[in-house]
């Protein structure tokens, strides 16, 4: 259903020690990231999620289910929101993966993100 939170991503200063933390506090687990700087695909309960480190003192990104990218983002725009130029990994292999994403602010400057999740075949 679009609107609800599909995905969590945790920007940390040191990666391997947010594994350890997070893993220890929650019992998550955590495979290595696709991308070249490294990171972890989390797998919690409800919600799937990623960490990334060089972030330190981020607070978590939520991000929103949308069915397809470009009209939210239109969306967005029309609505007097703003859409981040900051690219979070469209290359094929993530894509394929995780989906697609996109940070954005609201109308008031709040951030948040959307989430279109992978297409199952």
């Amino acid at each position: 259903m679009a609107g609800e939170i599909s995905f969590f991503e945790l920007g940390v200063g040191d990666f391997e020690a947010a594994r350890t933390f997070y893993g220890g506090l929650f019992g998550w687990t955590f495979e290595p990231g696709p991308t070249e700087g490294g990171g972890y695909a989390i797998q919690a309960p409800n919600v799937p999620g990623g960490v990334h480190g060089g972030d330190p003192g981020a607070s978590p990104y939520l991000f929103f289910k949308v069915d397809e990218m470009p009209a939210a983002l239109d969306r967005v725009r029309e609505l007097g929101g703003t859409v981040d130029d900051f690219d979070m990994g469209d290359d094929e292999e993530t894509v394929a993966r995780f989906g697609r994403f996109k940070l954005c602010h609201d109308d008031q400057g709040s951030p948040f993100g959307l989430h279109e999740p992978p297409k199952s075949g």
